[in-house]
């Protein structure tokens, strides 16, 4: 039945009501007696009531339909409208469940094409960095060298001291270079990168402790760099925010199929903070493969961010 007609009969069903009252028992005398005054009131109340609850019972699959385009996210994709009965409302549920198909596929599409386009960028200025900047700070480096040996003592220490902060400067661009670029990851794998990644970010204050599971199935290149960068990005997180003193870095396989990667720490969790580009950036990558991201509040305390893939995607 179409919203309209189901709109009209019940109202026509109240409408019916009250002419069946009028013929009834009840007289109303002129002037209004006070207790013929009160079964109106209470005869017009009914109505009001019953016409209310009829609407709102026919209405009901359209506010089920407003809750879900509320609470639409194509970063969470999967979730639909519940199509019930026939009708216009039934429709119009289909049409948006549609859209939201259609939107979910070029929102993954648009992702993969700006990711992409992200990682050559990425890899352009980590090569620049490297052949370029990298090589003229080493020149510099043992330009200083060359006049410490020939100069006076008294401009020999601050020369050396030249030196160090150089030195320091070209240790900084190869560090951002790796993380723009990671080259460990494509030279010798997933767990090597990871690895690697935990002693970069391991410090005095902060231990980050990698756990990969022996076993795992291979992956193809794409499925292994989002790996990577969700987890560069969670240590990021937590090396910038959390004021964790430790970090656990896993890496294994799942018991449907598949491999699951969890960074956890101890620090003083999430709460009810807004989600940033990071973890928009994570969740925009986790789409790519198909896999679930969850981050959350550890029950021990501290955040932990977790990615699933739902398929092995293994390699031929």
């Amino acid at each position: 039945m179409s919203l309209y007609w189901r709109i009209f009969l019940l109202n026509a069903s109240v409408l019916v009501i009250a002419l069946l009252l009028l013929f009834g028992p009840v007289t109303v005398s002129t002037p209004v007696l006070l207790g013929e005054a009160v079964v109106l009131v209470a005869g017009l109340v009914a109505m009001l009531v019953a016409n209310a609850f009829l609407l709102r019972l026919g209405l009901a699959p359209l506010q089920r339909l407003t809750r879900a385009m509320r609470t639409a996210d194509l970063l969470r994709p999967g979730r639909r409208a519940a199509v019930v009965g026939r009708g216009e409302i039934a429709d119009l549920t289909r049409t948006f469940n549609t859209m939201l198909d259609r939107l979910e596929a070029e929102r993954a599409a648009s992702t993969a094409r700006a990711l992409s386009a992200q990682e050559e960028e990425r890899r352009r200025i980590a090569q620049e960095l490297h052949d370029e900047v990298g090589q003229t700070l080493t020149a510099v480096l043992l330009q200083l060298k060359h006049t410490a040996n020939h100069s006076p003592d008294e401009l020999r220490t601050e020369l050396h001291q030249a030196q160090e902060t150089t030195r320091a400067g070209l240790d900084e661009i190869r560090r951002i270079a790796r993380r723009l670029r990671p080259g460990v990851l494509e030279e010798l794998g997933l767990h090597s990168a990871l690895r690697s990644l935990a002693s970069e970010f391991s410090t005095r204050g902060l231990t980050v402790r990698p756990h990969i599971e022996a076993g795992l199935p291979e992956l193809d290149d794409e499925t292994e760099l989002v790996l990577y960068r969700v987890a560069q990005e969670g240590l990021t997180n937590t090396a910038r925010h959390a004021g964790a003193t430790q970090v656990d870095l896993r890496l294994r396989r799942l018991p449907r199929g598949g491999v699951g990667l969890l960074v956890k720490d101890d620090g003083r969790g999430i709460g009810r903070s807004p989600e940033g580009a990071g973890l928009s950036g994570m969740r925009e990558r986790a789409l790519l493969i198909g896999a679930e991201l969850t981050v959350r509040d550890g029950a021990a305390g501290g955040t932990e961010v977790q990615l699933s893939t739902s398929r092995g995607k293994a390699m031929s």
